[in-house]
């Protein structure tokens, strides 16, 4: 059973950087194929980013993109979200989640962490 905790989140003003992280209990970390989701009140759970095992393939929502970078690193069962150029509508709760495969679709992940609070205040 894969365990995952995120830190990272906060209060920021629009504008600003935050850096997500997401540790993994589980030495097999590095065969998951890890995502980042948010979730908005009252709003669906949201694909945000993905990588495979070996970061060789990343894929980004457009909302995101060109904003944000997911990466990880295998040997510390860490995956991590830069959020660069904050928005107001980056407000949400973002969860990671580890996957067999990689895909965009919040039912195919296994295992998810409890998320971090992300406030961004216009």
């Amino acid at each position: 059973q894969v365990q995952l905790v995120e830190s990272g989140g906060g209060l920021v003003q629009a504008g600003a950087s935050l850096r997500l992280s997401c540790a993994a209990s589980e030495r097999t970390f590095s065969t998951y194929y890890m995502g980042w989701f948010r979730q908005a009140p009252g709003k669906e759970r949201e694909f945000v980013a993905a990588i495979t095992w070996s970061g060789g393939n990343i894929f980004y929502a457009d909302s995101v993109k060109g904003r944000f970078t997911i990466s990880r690193d295998n040997a510390k069962s860490t995956v991590y979200l830069q959020m660069n150029s904050l928005k107001p509508e980056d407000t949400a709760v973002y969860y990671c989640a580890a996957a067999p495969l990689i895909t965009k679709t919040p039912g195919a992940y296994d295992h998810w962490g409890q998320g971090t609070q992300v406030t961004v205040s216009s």
